[in-house]
């Protein structure tokens, strides 16, 4: 048992890992260097039910009808399962990373700036995917790939994705944005006005827009920075700086911002353009020329956990197709699931949000964990890790 940079690399500022094994050169579906994590096994037979799960989701995931009675999926997964379920929202992945080392949490909806930093630390253990036949439903871009596996190892199921978008008020910003730039210009007329998402990922959307306006840097993945791209990137978030009238991390909160006046302009997710639209605030969104940011997000099962046969049967029933579709309508994505798309009820929902589309997904570049190892391929140096970007957002929001 020892420490290793790389695997210490992957956790958020302050937390402490003690880990099996040594860095690998193992590469993943997506041509990036993994790690060895620890050595854990797969549930291997599927069993009765315990009677009860704890769910930790992203807001709009697992609903049970508290927010709305006709919102929830849940109670029929209760009545189909004998589990009884207890769901916790989180607002950030670093909250739901922290939540989930109390150990009271059975499965977990991780986005890619999450999971690896859980696998790392042993807290999420690979996924029996035969254990799950829904699996076989989903479509083939979002498998193995490097925010959800490793060594070609799956620890986890694929749920939904979508794009961190572009975001205005139509009737306050004129003409209508089709770049970052609109974010980033020191003379931007909508100063005050700004919206940014809050947290250390946050440094891949401006690793992004350098990309594509400075090709000399040679940034190849928004989240495989090296020194001098790294500091590139926090340097043009630390000028943006004054722009941003308001970080956030809950959507409702900036949906309340956008129909207030507060702000006119920023970086959303669909479910915020949803609800500000539903309010009947003219606001429109848009993938902007440089590309986007954006999520992948996976049901993966605590190590700890004590209902591993509820968790199986949870992460199977929540990408069925039909409750897949409820959810990727909820909350605004694209479902994982193929056979989703014909229960929508917008026969247009997955054409609108690019579902079957693998060259469209491939334009995202997905929250993935920054390591020490170069996810671009680069051996020749070695890139900033988590805790550096965690450093670095405390130092750019000052």
């Amino acid at each position: 048992m020892k420490n290793t940079a790389l695997l210490a690399g992957l956790l958020a500022a302050g937390l402490v890992l003690t880990a099996c094994g040594t860095t690998s050169s193992n590469t993943t579906a997506t041509g990036g260097t993994a790690f060895t994590p620890p050595s854990l096994p797969a549930l291997g037979k599927l069993g009765p039910g315990e009677g009860q799960l704890s769910v930790l989701a992203w807001p709009g995931y697992a609903e049970n009808g508290a927010n709305d009675p006709k919102v929830n999926w849940v109670t029929p997964f209760e009545q189909e399962s004998g589990c009884k379920v207890n769901v916790k929202p989180f607002g950030t992945s670093d909250e739901a990373i922290s939540l989930m080392k109390t150990g009271q949490y059975d499965v977990v909806s991780a986005s890619g700036d999450a999971s690896l930093r859980l696998i790392a630390s042993g807290d999420i253990e690979p996924v029996n995917t035969s254990l799950v036949p829904n699996y076989a439903d989903v479509f083939g871009f979002l498998k193995n790939q490097s925010w959800n596996s490793v060594g070609g190892v799956a620890y986890g199921i694929p749920h939904g994705w979508g794009a961190n978008l572009l975001t205005w008020r139509s009737d306050k910003v004129s003409p209508a944005p089709t770049s970052w730039s609109t974010l980033f210009d020191p003379n931007s007329k909508y100063k005050g006005k700004i919206t940014a998402y809050d947290s250390p990922i946050y440094i891949a959307d401006a690793a992004l827009y350098l990309k594509a306006h400075q090709p000399d840097l040679g940034i190849k993945n928004p989240y495989a920075l090296d020194s001098t791209q790294f500091k590139a990137a926090v340097d043009l978030l630390k000028k943006q700086r004054p722009l941003v009238s308001e970080y956030w991390s809950d959507y409702l909160k900036e949906s309340q911002a956008l129909t207030s006046g507060d702000a006119v302009l920023g970086t959303a997710w669909q479910v915020t353009v949803n609800v500000t639209k539903a309010g009947n605030v003219p606001v429109e969104s848009t993938v902007p020329a440089e590309g986007a940011t954006g999520w992948s997000d996976t049901w993966m099962v605590a190590t700890k956990s004590q209902h591993k046969n509820c968790a199986y049967l949870w992460m199977n029933y929540i990408i069925s197709p039909k409750v897949n579709a409820q959810v990727a309508e909820y909350f605004g994505e694209a479902p994982a699931n193929a056979k989703a798309c014909a229960q929508t009820t917008d026969a247009k929902h997955c054409d609108t949000y690019h579902a079957g589309d693998s060259a469209y997904a491939a334009k995202i570049a997905y929250w993935t964990t920054p390591i020490s190892q170069c996810l671009d391929g680069r051996t020749d140096v070695k890139c900033e890790d988590y805790g550096a970007w965690t450093q670095a957002w405390t130092e750019i929001k000052g």
